[in-house]
């Protein structure tokens, strides 16, 4: 993982075990000098329960906590934490606080570019631009005021304004949270119909896809796409497959039938969103419906699918729905333990990108990577 971290440590770096206890903490301090800094930062509350851990560290003098998170999110949480150890703080991400936390734990961060709205020479500008864009919708003066407090918000805006060139969000934001400003200040490119997601996987060992590598779309915004919404989706992600990936796509629209061999409304939904996607592109390497593993393997494909210009090496996977896209990506990392990054947004303006709140760092730097590649040719 420090691979891909652009700071320098100069300290020892070990990973904490699952089902962390006091015990393991006591017994494992091999520090010179007995201390140990831990740094969390994510959301609170919720799933993210924290006080056990909290617990712990307070019975260990030598470890020090320091938790990063929003401040509402700890404004709303801290009565249920009580009163703190003394070797426990709370943070929220300003340029101070980071810096000092940076020179605590002797990180060089002097490259980096730490922006906070409240201290912003940029805030008066962009609450009055936000305001004269939502001002139709209702928004007051005061309400963009408080909005762009929010580092979302006002991340927002600086890639509106071309001061950054794409956003990334949701290690400790919900996809709505990441979503909504970026549909309310930056909007959709031009002629797009829909916004939507994919998630690049990349799947060890693995000689299906491109090498391993797919797309997955939708798995993280439109619960129920109707076929001209499913046809959309498919046609985008043709597009990105294109734009990040390099190679040719070429598209399977998924059911639980192959060609006919079962009926039902969700069945006729991607036969015609199928058709639908052929007669808008035709140049598109593109088929359905069909199953999986006709899809992926070629002598299902073969067998299922005959003629097939795609049954049996699909590289671009696009679901029914929401419920089949989140959970099979989810499966695809967790069992076949590849690398997802994602979700990754498609349609809008300007590169605006989300994370799972699950994710690890090199999620983030794979995002992030991404994202620069959006922009580049934006």
């Amino acid at each position: 993982m420090l691979d891909y971290i652009p700071i320098k440590l100069n300290m020892p770096v070990f990973a904490l075990p699952s089902g962390l206890n006091v015990d393991f903490l006591q017994e494992n301090l091999t520090h010179k000098d007995k201390k140990l800094s831990l740094l969390y930062v994510g959301g609170i509350g919720g799933v993210y329960d924290l006080k056990q851990f909290v617990k712990a560290v307070g019975n260990i003098p030598e470890v020090h906590l320091t938790i990063c998170c929003r401040k509402d999110d700890w404004e709303r949480e801290k009565t249920q934490y009580g009163i703190l150890p003394l070797n426990v703080r709370i943070v929220h991400g300003t340029k101070e606080e980071v810096k000092k936390i940076a020179e605590e734990n002797n990180l060089d961060i002097s490259k980096a570019n730490i922006v906070d709205p409240k201290t912003s020479e940029k805030y008066d500008e962009y609450v009055e631009s936000f305001y004269e864009l939502r001002k139709a919708k209702g928004m007051t003066v005061e309400e963009a005021k408080q909005k762009l407090l929010d580092p979302v918000f006002f991340g927002m805006m600086m890639v509106k304004k071309e001061e950054a060139d794409g956003l990334v969000s949701g290690a400790a934001h919900s996809t709505a949270d990441t979503l909504r400003p970026a549909l309310q200040i930056l909007k959709t490119k031009p002629g797009t119909k829909l916004v939507s997601t994919f998630n690049v996987m990349v799947v060890p060992n693995c000689e299906y896809g491109e090498n391993g590598v797919f797309m997955f779309s939708d798995c993280a915004l439109n619960p129920k796409p109707n076929s001209e919404e499913l046809s959309e989706i498919a046609i985008s992600t043709a597009e990105s497959f294109k734009q990040i990936i390099g190679k040719e796509p070429r598209i399977a629209m998924l059911s639980y039938s192959t060609y006919g061999s079962a009926k039902s409304e969700d069945v006729s939904k991607v036969q015609e969103a199928t058709k639908l996607a052929k007669e808008k592109v035709p140049e598109l390497v593109l088929d359905g419906e069909m199953q999986l593993d006709a899809a992926l393997v070629p002598i299902v494909g073969a067998s299922k699918a005959p003629g097939s210009n795609v049954a049996g090496k699909a590289n671009t996977i696009i679901f029914p729905d929401l419920n089949a896209g989140n959970i099979g990506y989810k499966l695809v990392e967790r069992l076949a333990k590849a690398e997802a990054y994602g979700p990754v947004c498609q349609g809008m303006a300007k590169p605006v990108n989300d994370l799972s709140r699950g994710c690890k760092a090199d999620d983030i730097v794979g995002v992030v990577a991404i994202t620069a590649v959006q922009a580049a040719q934006n």
